[in-house]
């Protein structure tokens, strides 16, 4: 959830009352937020600093407010009173704007949380915002080669080459992180006014010519992005395709039995009405029925469905006075069986003198099969479309690559390593119908100068005794010699459990253990325990 720094008696007088943390903190309850600390520029940076280059901070109380993510419209002081007390604001206007250095830092930082948040820092959209006084329309949005293009960027004294741009900001701790964006395209974007001085280029740098100041007045707001939905989230002019603003409010009607049905109360249409009208959904009933008219401004690009304004009208009734019910339909919470199981054996195993581990579900396609001296084909894995990094290709089918990985990493302690894990692994299954499924593995592993089958055999022995499962070729368990190509020939085994085969164990091949920098000998035992619910 994004965190909205407001400083409390900026936020008091705007609300224009007085509260208590204690109050203001059931407040932001009551309306879906949640106070997260309260604090102060100088504690903040005594914290991550040291107290040392905190001297001098100021001691101004903060409130750290959680906002939900799909709220955009709270990410700000101004925001965050309209939504509290329903009042549109005057900053949120762009004609005749006052600017206190609060407002103006105000104003800069909701610019910063939306890049930061809806904008995907940048690469989905640039905001710009100008001072609208010192440049004139029609504004042309158009791309030029990076050395066609040349201005004086914000705060600079003299006027840079786009490529002499790209140079001066990559050592800028705050411009560095979104130059590749643009930085290997053939031509960069730009936008000009109509006598030809550079309004910005997005999604870098602003000019310095319409640079905002506390003596501007009328704030022009412009728009570039690659993602037309969420430019248009946001109200702004849209560039894309045209240069009109998108701040249509719409309507949506629903009946007041729906809200009533879902929070759990009894209201009259009437009263629904006014408690969407105080969440800033202005509403009246249509005199139809229950139905209710509700209108969806610009900023509110989260709702989307009637749950979301069923939602505001149960924040806006207020989540304690919901009166308390009991569910028509009595149940008994239980544990999940399968958990049970594994929780029990974790305990077991652990006190057996192996250690557990806690491993990724996902890894490269080469952990499940090439070190395994298996093909990818055979092993039945899923895939992950586009992966980022070549260690999360795959769903893992198998315990073993991620224990083995465990042990490389802990090569210099003291031997013998006792490793377990009891984790899912994903297969494929087409008679699923997300095509996949989870399945529950137990697998240990052994490591030390001699192979210890049996210490492996032992524990295979010590957990099916656990399970209940006696040694039997009918009604319990037994082993069975098998091939494998992870296995030593001659030195695997088929586990079988009421006649059903339920895992291998055995001495792994010399090549695996070196594909995974092993040096030693290593025993291993997975099997699924699923069958023993």
């Amino acid at each position: 959830m994004p965190t909205v720094g407001v400083k409390r008696d900026l936020l008091f007088k705007a609300l224009g009352k007085t509260y208590t943390d204690e109050e203001f903190d059931e407040l932001c309850f009551e309306f879906g937020l949640e106070l997260d600390e309260i604090t102060s520029e100088r504690e903040i940076i005594s914290r991550e600093q040291g107290d040392s280059k905190a001297s001098g901070a100021s001691d101004v109380i903060l409130y750290k407010i959680d906002v939900p993510a799909n709220r955009y419209d709270l990410l700000c002081l101004e925001g965050l009173v309209r939504g509290l007390i329903g009042v549109l604001l005057w900053l949120l206007q762009s004609k005749n704007i006052t600017f206190t250095q609060e407002r103006y830092d105000s104003f800069i930082e909701l610019q910063d949380k939306l890049h930061q948040n809806i904008c995907r820092k940048r690469s989905l959209v640039a905001i710009g915002t100008h001072d609208l006084d010192t440049i004139s329309g029609p504004f042309t949005y158009t791309a030029k080669p990076p050395g066609d293009i040349s201005f004086k960027p914000l705060n600079q004294t003299k006027e840079y080459t786009a490529t002499q741009l790209m140079s001066l900001y990559k050592t800028d701790s705050h411009l560095k992180h979104y130059l590749h964006i643009i930085e290997d395209k053939p031509v960069y974007p730009i936008i000009y006014d109509s006598n030809g001085v550079v309004l910005s280029m997005p999604p870098i740098i602003n000019g310095d010519h319409s640079k905002i100041t506390l003596k501007t007045k009328n704030v022009f707001v412009e728009c570039t992005a690659t993602d037309l939905t969420k430019v248009l989230l946001r109200g702004e002019p849209n560039m894309l395709s045209s240069c009109s603003l998108e701040l249509a409010y719409r309507k949506e009607k629903l009946s007041s039995e729906f809200i009533n049905q879902k929070v759990g109360i009894n209201e009259s249409t009437e009263k629904i009405a006014q408690l969407l009208t105080k969440m800033c959904l202005r509403s009246q009933a249509t005199g139809v029925g229950d139905e209710i008219e509700v209108e969806i401004p610009p900023t509110r690009s989260d709702v989307i469905h009637a749950c979301d304004i069923m939602e505001d009208a149960a924040m806006a009734y207020g989540f304690n006075n919901v009166p308390h019910t009991t569910p028509r339909t009595y149940t008994v919470a239980n544990q999940f069986p399968l958990n049970k199981l594994t929780e029990l054996l974790r305990q077991d195993l652990a006190a057996a003198g192996f250690t557990e581990a806690l491993n990724f579900a996902l890894c490269s396609e080469e952990d499940v099969a090439d070190k395994l001296g298996k093909k990818i084909s055979e092993t039945r894995a899923v895939h992950i479309s586009n992966p980022k990094t070549a260690e999360f290709q795959v769903a893992r089918t198998t315990l073993l690559p991620g224990l083995l990985k465990t042990i490389a990493s802990n090569r210099k302690m003291p031997l013998p390593l006792k490793l377990f894990e009891i984790s899912d692994v994903v297969l494929k299954d087409e008679t699923k119908d997300v095509g996949a499924r989870n399945s529950r593995r137990f697998c240990a592993v052994y490591y030390n100068k001699s192979p210890g089958f049996e210490v492996i055999h032992g524990l295979l022995d010590r957990t099916m005794e656990l399970l209940e499962v006696k040694s039997a070729r009918v009604d319990g368990y037994h082993i069975q010699a098998a091939e494998d190509s992870t296995f030593f020939p001659g030195r695997c085994a088929e586990i079988f459990a009421r006649g059903k085969s339920v895992g291998r164990l055995g001495v792994l091949h010399p090549d695996v253990i070196n594909r995974f920098e092993l040096t030693m000998p290593c025993s291993a035992l997975e099997m699924d325990i699923e069958p023993f619910l």
